[in-house]
């Protein structure tokens, strides 16, 4: 290769496995001159615990080690371990066959000693460039779900991260799902992502709120009624459960709903049929049923006000949406998503937010939570004079509000220094694109010693 062409390589983590000792030096050492940090062990048992507790973008395995078929056992230790990774099967000649069928067991590709280094390391660097194009095909998508939203549902952090895992996972089921969360943590936006990504998609998506109403107007509401069924009732009318059939219908607040009105709607969950009012024969309905609160389900169980056996029953899989004071790493994209949204609408350009402006807006407390913050942002959008936003146009029952103004700036206080040195450890590789040697370096620790300290903390 040429000094260009060795400038051009991208640097990967790989992992060698073979128990010729001196074959592996050979290769590891063809690709450190190319800049690639290589870890050698000579056998499959002792590959497993490097891909348990490393972090590898590709493993070069021989064939024939331990056992005739050691290689395999590698490739499926990869599989289990480090499935980002791609792998390369070094074989010898008359192996072909196995290494073919090596192949379907989820190999890259393979390569027959002995080695022409020039090949071995084109083939290497096309493995390469495949896990690094993977990579960040992914990270382009999760920008783009972070910045636009998966479903309108904004943020990074790891409790919105894992609502949008828990939505994709139960959302093609048939299971009832309960939201959680206090007012204005967009509960009406997972529901709607539940329905979306369900079978019943094309179908109708229905919501209800059972709050302020009363028992007579909810049961006609959920159940319908017929013609005559009480004075004003000239036709008959679907409830919102037979309006909603071969759909999803989703009941907001349904831990306002009296008791009385539980247990006829916990009769229709266990039936699948509603009786109208004024009517004696059964309805059938095939609904999805998602619902939502704000309140604390169990505490109403233990005062009465809720019944336990319905609980049970609609709480198939719970997704709760923290408060935004909890993931206070969401706000900034929030802002500017926001931000973004409301100067559109005027058709201008969405202004800046100076970091004091922003930092303010960090350590407030939301008991409003998303919906709040996102009429403060339009406050400030329709408000702001320039292309700017300062701490100076936050609203004052914003900006000087001081009984949390410390709560995000002092937020590393009172937490362990073994949690902040894995989470700088963490974010030192996710920077280097997981390289540990030049994340050893910027942490000003020994390649070994990290290593050690990936294993103590279970980082990859």
């Amino acid at each position: 290769m040429t000094q260009r062409d060795l400038h051009d390589v991208v640097h990967a983590q790989i992992l060698i496995v073979d128990d010729e000792i001196d074959h592996a030096d050979t290769m590891a050492e063809a690709l450190r001159r190319l800049g690639h940090v290589c870890t050698s062990v000579t056998s499959a048992a002792k590959a497993e615990e490097e891909l348990r507790f490393g972090n590898f973008d590709v493993v070069i395995t021989d064939l024939s080690m331990e056992t005739a078929d050691a290689g395999l056992r590698v490739l499926a230790l990869v599989k289990e371990h480090q499935p980002d990774a791609e792998s390369l099967m070094v074989t010898a000649h008359g192996e072909v066959a196995t290494a073919k069928a090596a192949l379907k067991g989820g190999a890259y590709d393979f390569i027959e000693k002995p080695l022409d280094l020039e090949v071995f390391r084109n083939l290497v660097q096309r493995a390469i460039e495949t896990v690094r194009l993977r990579d960040a095909n992914t990270r382009l998508q999760d920008r783009v779900e972070a910045a636009w939203g998966f479903e309108g549902i904004i943020g990074d952090s790891p409790a919105i991260r894992k609502v949008i895992s828990t939505i994709r996972q139960v959302g093609p089921s048939m299971i009832p799902v309960l939201i959680t969360g206090e007012s204005g943590t967009g509960k009406e936006l997972v529901a709607q992502a539940i329905h979306n990504h369900s079978k019943r998609s094309g179908k109708r998506y229905v919501t209800f709120n059972c709050a302020g109403q009363s028992e007579s107007l909810l049961e006609d509401q959920l159940f319908g009624h017929a013609r005559g069924a009480f004075t004003g009732a000239e036709k008959d009318r679907d409830g919102v459960f037979e309006y909603a059939d071969k759909g999803t219908l989703f009941l907001d607040e349904i831990g306002d709903m009296p008791l009385t009105m539980q247990s006829k709607l916990l009769r229709v969950l266990e039936s699948g049929e509603v009786v109208r009012l004024g009517m004696n024969a059964a309805q059938h309905v095939d609904v999805r049923f998602v619902s939502a609160t704000n309140r604390d389900l169990k505490t109403r169980i233990d005062t009465d006000e809720f019944r336990e056996d319905l609980y049970f029953r609609i709480n198939g899989a719970e997704i709760h949406l923290p408060p935004l004071r909890e993931r206070r790493e969401d706000i900034p994209l929030l802002v500017n998503h926001a931000a973004g949204r409301y100067a559109a609408e005027q058709e201008r350009s969405a202004p800046d937010f100076t970091e004091p402006a922003m930092m303010r807006l960090l350590s407030y407390n939301w008991p409003g939570n998303v919906r709040q913050l996102f009429n403060v942002v339009q406050r400030m959008v329709v408000m702001a004079e320039g292309s700017r936003v300062d701490v100076s146009d936050v609203p004052d029952d914003i900006r000087l509000h001081e009984d949390d103004e410390h709560v995000h700036l002092g937020s590393l206080a009172g937490i362990g220094l073994e949690r902040l040195e894995k989470e700088a450890i963490r974010q030192t590789l996710l920077m280097t694109g997981s390289n540990r040697e030049q994340a050893a370096e910027i942490l000003g620790i020994g390649e070994r010693t990290l290593y050690r300290k990936l294993k103590e903390y279970g980082l990859k």
